[in-house]
């Protein structure tokens, strides 16, 4: 379904031209759940927003389904690290908003044959997906700012897979929430691709949390000659959120490998995060 092909990407001027990433090739099939992972700073933001076709490369090319990205579309939804919600609408007219701008365009739609019907069809629709996320009636009817944490990131959830994205991206999606939330979010997203079968891409610097939700996790890491590049690709057994050390342990540590030798080749990233990542 995607195809990562020799991506480069290069940020500022000729004279101070920074690498962020250096030939990148993967492809992603049908329903996996991707996890990407790496140290502050290696590019995986980058990485899924040239999935999303909000950012293109200097050189190479990303396809889905063999046509080349150049814009967002209905094709991949995007659910990132900070809230995506409009502060003035409540939860279920934040959910219901993708699919009326695409029921209703043009400057006569008010006036179209079956537009309250078609409303109501959205807004019922909009409510069952926030209860499949977890939340109720009552919370449709709050404001963002009436949300906790977790609940916000439920109705974001649900406002990306109601336009029935074939592609999930998710970018540090849980990386704010409190331990307990974290983990509860994690089962729902679980959950969810076992029940949709949407492929997800999920950016996370959280190893454990990316070997227990992925049926795959791909390592960036910063390269000799500058830029990341993949440093490891594992395809994952099942393994329950919940499982022990010592189901997790050898995954973990490879991928933590991958993290130790990024640092020998020179880290933008500050002493509490590089022992962040030893510890994961």
């Amino acid at each position: 379904m995607i195809r990562i092909q020799n991506i480069h990407v290069d940020y500022g001027p000729a004279s101070e031209r920074k690498k962020i990433l250096n030939g990148i090739d993967a492809e992603i099939e049908a329903g996996e759940f991707v996890s990407i992972v790496g140290r502050t700073g290696c590019g995986k933001s980058t990485l899924l927003r040239l999935i999303l076709g909000a950012e293109k490369p200097s050189t190479g090319r990303v396809l889905i389904d063999c046509v080349e990205r150049s814009q967002p579309d209905r094709e991949c939804g995007y659910v990132p690290q900070k809230y995506s919600l409009f502060p003035d609408k409540t939860a279920l007219d934040n959910v219901a908003f993708g699919p009326k701008v695409t029921s209703f365009r043009g400057p006569f739609t008010r006036l179209a044959p079956g537009r309250r019907a078609r409303m109501r069809e959205i807004r019922a629709e909009a409510l069952e997906y926030l209860k499949h996320t977890g939340l109720n009636e009552s919370d449709a009817r709050k404001y963002p700012h009436q949300l906790s944490g977790g609940m916000q990131q439920r109705v974001a959830i649900a406002q990306a897979l109601i336009m029935r994205p074939k592609i999930l991206l998710m970018d540090e999606a849980f990386s704010a929430l409190d331990p307990s939330t974290r983990a509860d979010m994690q089962r729902l997203i679980k959950q969810l691709w076992r029940e949709s079968g949407t492929t997800i891409v999920f950016v996370t610097h959280h190893t454990r949390e990316a070997v227990c939700l992925g049926t795959r996790v791909i390592g960036l890491a910063r390269n000799p000659a500058g830029g990341s590049s993949i440093a490891i690709d594992l395809s994952m057994a099942h393994i329950e959120l919940d499982s022990g050390e010592h189901v997790l342990a050898d995954a973990v540590r490879r991928i933590d490998a991958v993290h130790r030798n990024d640092a020998v080749h020179g880290s933008e990233d500050s002493p509490s995060q590089a022992a962040e990542y030893a510890v994961l």
